[in-house]
């Protein structure tokens, strides 16, 4: 790859990172609810996720789904319903900003992880990144090389979007305003449904 690519795909990446979208917006809610700290394993499920998933898709998986097009409408109704339970499950959440009490935790690495296969924005990143910025026929360490770059920087975006939320737990102190908090976020996390729902 060349330098200007190389750059080129460092903005494509930092603007798409830090857009909202599900990711972050359950991390900015994840933020609120339990603090960065606990919010680490989420974040860097989202990345790391995200960059395997590069790497897989760019590697022929989407092959896969071009030969068995039925793979699309199965990913689609599995993003869309995975989607709606996590907004209902972050809009419930009356528990304390960063409070264990009643056994609240963040989503997990692993969990976040996996995600990154049912969220529609990470389809739509990796698939541009991929078509634009690798170069045609690319071999596994240009895809690689893609990956990486937009792991590096799609971790500090998102960091953003954490310390936002963590920022927001000082006024997030009354039931009331933990409830217009978490509501909110779950149905700005369901209207990112959609540029799938209505294409």
């Amino acid at each position: 790859m060349t330098y200007d690519l190389i750059l080129a795909l460092i903005a494509f990446a930092a603007v798409s990172s830090i857009t909202p979208g599900p990711n972050n917006l359950m991390l900015m809610a994840s933020g609120a609810n339990f603090g960065l700290i606990r919010t680490l394993p989420h974040m860097l499920g989202v990345s790391i996720g995200f960059v395997f998933m590069v790497v897989l898709v760019g590697a022929g998986l989407i092959q896969v789904f071009d030969a068995f097009p039925v793979t699309y409408t199965v990913l689609k109704v599995l993003s869309v319903s995975y989607l709606l339970f996590l907004a209902w499950k972050i809009a419930s959440n009356r528990k304390p900003p960063r409070g264990a009490e009643a056994g609240s935790t963040p989503m997990t690495f692993l969990q976040a992880a996996a995600f990154q296969w049912v969220n529609p924005k990470a389809w739509s990143m990796a698939l541009t990144a991929l078509g634009v910025y690798a170069p045609p026929s690319p071999t596994l360490l240009n895809i690689v090389v893609v990956a990486v770059f937009f792991g590096i920087t799609n971790l500090p975006a998102i960091t953003t979007w954490v310390l936002m939320g963590q920022q927001m737990s000082r006024f997030l102190n009354t039931p009331k305003r933990l409830m217009v908090f978490n509501v909110t976020a779950g149905l700005l996390l369901v209207a990112t449904l959609y540029p799938i729902l209505w294409p």
